[in-house]
């Protein structure tokens, strides 16, 4: 599988994954000058800005360790502008969705307030 079709079946497993989870997706794949944004969504009264990740292999880490420092500052200034564009206070978090993809299958991990300023 290519890596932009694993992308595209990452976001749709995360994106079902929330939605089983009782999250209400609002937007998914928004863009603005700082970056993207995989899945806004809702967890009760709190905005969550997802960020999905997919390894077909563990070699070089975890899904979750793929997020680095740039990558966390670029996702804060990706929210806040979402914020200010549509008027959400401060009731908001940055989640991680990592699909890692083995043996016909995958495995999904959530990490909620994944990136550290945001709790």
């Amino acid at each position: 599988m290519k890596r932009q079709q694993t992308g595209r079946l990452a976001e749709s497993l995360a994106r079902g994954f929330l939605e089983q989870a009782g999250y209400h997706i609002i937007d998914t794949n928004w863009r603005c000058v700082e970056g993207e944004i995989d899945i806004v969504c809702r967890d009760g009264d709190q905005t969550v800005f997802v960020e999905v990740r997919a390894k077909s292999s563990a070699e070089f880490g975890t899904p979750a360790e793929s997020i680095g420092h740039r990558k966390q500052a670029r996702l804060i200034a990706a929210a806040e502008t979402y914020c200010a564009e549509h008027a959400i206070s401060e009731n908001w978090r940055i989640d991680f969705i990592g699909i890692e993809f083995r043996y016909g299958g995958h495995r999904t991990e959530h990490i909620k307030y994944a990136v550290s300023g945001r709790e």
